[in-house]
């Protein structure tokens, strides 16, 4: 099919605006007010307030198409499905319908003529087979056959079951999507997900919120069912144009183009897993910086700048040692610009970002080349092949390559068989799933989940951080946005943009104001307004607007004679009254990153 990926966005949104499902815009890569996960992953982190426990401004049915970055399998990146950043085509039923619909509506656009015509020969669906907590999903099943479809697979809970995330939670089963890729041919009767699975690609997966697990271990029917589904851009792009893989679509075929020029070398099996590797981390570069992430030794900025690197060592392994990522980052900004505002807003930030870690990465790249040199000091080295014994590098001077200054095993390798030398792959490889499995844990539970509990000090705390955001803005003037927060319910950290040191003075004036604002019991009052009137209201607040929806919840502090503390785009939750707060008290400001302050504080008695 001669189809673009903006095309398909696009019939994608017109499909679901045919169903009344209202159209909201993606959310950034880095949840809002959710601390369990770096980035969204493709998961529903945007929606989670509204699919448990609040009413969502403009409907019960929404779609969009989202952002997304997911690392944990980086080592895949470069194959012909995985990608570090990638889109999600999206649609949620909120308490409303539910897999009937869902299902029948998925099969409609996939295969219906007016709107991407799949052969539905083609497609094969999972469905969950059951498990001592939840009987088999023989409804989907039983939609799926009425529709025609026969290729099933009934697949166990590490396939088709979602969450709980935690001891008391909603969990639920899933019905995943697969096209035939592997062949012209239609599939053999035999061939199935459960049986062939090298032959089908994951194209939409739709999750069916139905139950919620209790304090007793048991799982029940849940009252609200929702629907939350995800369909991958590049892999139906990929699918509906016949290519091999997703860099050969339209998505990354300039992009290509430019590393290619610029390298003056040709796209083919011996350059293509370096020039993928390039494009893509370079694309997730481009989109992360976009929504205020900088490459920095900590959280989101830490894995930034590990993709930059590596696209840089990639680069350097095709032999070219100057600085290259600007024309291919310039390109990316040029494809995204008119399809997400943060690009076109940041375009600066973003090449000089790029620019920065480039330059310093290269200079780490050639202390890291000396010192190789130095570790193999002694050893018996050959420049030929002799009779001599092959020496090895151990596996702790290798890792100290990788962890010390970026550089992958490969490259290792490489220079080390430049001398006739050996690395001890094997002892490398369990000290990298030793770091892996850290890092792993590490990002997985390095905070504490504040919106499951929705307590009443995590509110309290949240409330204070509009109240405290609004004097600093007074205070040290309007370039002050909210950066990034943590909230337990322990205490609050909200970083800020600001490039300087706020003083003891300063602080103190900031303390003063939020204690005014509980002393005087300010009401907390909500409106929704449309997001245009709001954008034009100066004395309405707001970080990342292009997050928000058409219309917008504003939060306004006020006491009863009418003095304004705080006025605030925000999702929530929030007091009603602040007379319930305590005594708020800053524990330490200090630097978060380059032009980011940090603020620690807490509510006490």
């Amino acid at each position: 099919m001669n189809i673009t990926s903006n095309e398909i966005r696009q019939k994608f949104l017109e499909f679901f605006k045919s169903k009344n499902h209202e159209v909201i815009p993606s959310a950034p890569v880095v949840p809002d007010n959710d601390p369990t996960v770096l980035f969204t992953t493709a998961w529903m982190h945007p929606l989670v307030p509204y699919l448990l426990w609040e009413d969502h401004p403009l409907w019960k049915r929404l779609a969009n198409y989202q952002k997304c970055v997911r690392t944990w399998d980086i080592d895949d990146v470069w194959d012909n499905t995985h990608l570090t950043f990638f889109e999600m085509l999206w649609n949620w039923s909120l308490w409303d319908y539910f897999k009937k619909e869902s299902i029948a509506w998925s099969y409609e656009f996939l295969t219906s003529k007016d709107w991407l015509w799949i052969d539905s020969k083609k497609i094969a669906v999972t469905v969950f087979e059951w498990d001592e907590n939840a009987p088999r999903d023989d409804e989907s099943a039983s939609i799926w056959q009425s529709f025609g479809i026969t290729n099933i697979s009934y697949l166990w809970k590490d396939d088709n079951w979602w969450g709980p995330a935690w001891q008391t939670w909603p969990c639920w089963p899933d019905t995943e999507i697969f096209y035939r890729v592997w062949s012209e041919e239609f599939p053999p009767v035999w061939s199935t997900v459960w049986n062939d699975p090298k032959n089908w690609m994951e194209i939409w997966n739709n999750v069916f919120m139905e139950y919620i697990k209790d304090e007793n271990d048991n799982y029940n029917k849940a009252a609200m069912q929702n629907v939350d589904t995800g369909m991958w851009l590049e892999r139906i792009t990929r699918t509906l144009t016949g290519v091999p893989s997703v860099y050969e679509s339209d998505i990354f075929g300039d992009i290509i183009e430019v590393i290619t020029s610029t390298l003056w070398k040709e796209y083919n099996e011996e350059t293509k897993k370096s020039v993928r590797i390039i494009a893509d981390h370079t694309r997730t570069a481009v989109m992360m910086i976009s929504d205020w992430v900088i490459p920095v030794n900590v959280d989101q900025g830490y894995v930034l700048r590990r993709l930059l690197r590596r696209a840089i060592r990639e680069w350097h392994k095709l032999w070219s040692k100057w600085q290259f990522l600007t024309p291919i980052a310039s390109k990316i900004i040029s494809k995204f610009e008119e399809i997400y505002e943060g690009v076109k807003k940041n375009k600066q930030t973003i090449i000089n970002e790029i620019e920065r870690e480039e330059k310093q990465f290269l200079s780490t790249l050639e202390n890291g080349l000396k010192e190789f040199d130095k570790l193999i000091k002694g050893f018996d080295i050959a420049f030929e092949r002799t009779w001599k014994k092959i020496e090895t590098i151990s596996w702790d001077k290798a890792f100290k390559l990788y962890d010390t200054y970026g550089f992958p095993l490969e490259m290792t390798k490489e220079l080390a068989e430049e001398r006739w030398l050996k690395v001890d792959e094997e002892g490398f490889k369990e000290a990298f799933k030793k770091h892996q499995e850290l890092s792993r844990a590490w990002s997985e539970q390095k905070f504490k989940w504040w919106l499951a509990d929705n307590s009443e000090m995590t509110t309290s705390l949240h409330s204070a951080t509009h109240l405290m955001l609004a004097w600093l803005r007074k205070v040290l003037w309007t370039h002050i946005h909210q950066a990034w927060s943590n909230i337990t319910a322990e205490r609050l950290r909200f970083d800020f943009t600001h490039p300087e040191k706020v003083t003891q003075e300063e602080l103190k004036q900031v303390e003063d104001y939020v204690n005014e604002a509980i002393s005087k019991n300010a009401k907390v009052v909500l409106e929704m307004v449309a997001k245009k009137d709001a954008e034009n209201d100066p004395t309405i607040e707001a970080s990342f607007w292009e997050k928000y929806p058409d219309v917008v919840k504003v939060y306004t502090f006020k006491s009863d004679d009418w003095e304004v503390f705080s006025k605030e785009l925000c999702w929530g939750p929030h007091v009603e009254l602040t007379w319930s707060m305590w005594k708020f008290k800053i524990l330490k400001e200090e630097a978060s990153s380059r032009w980011v302050r940090r603020i620690k504080a807490i509510l006490e008695k």
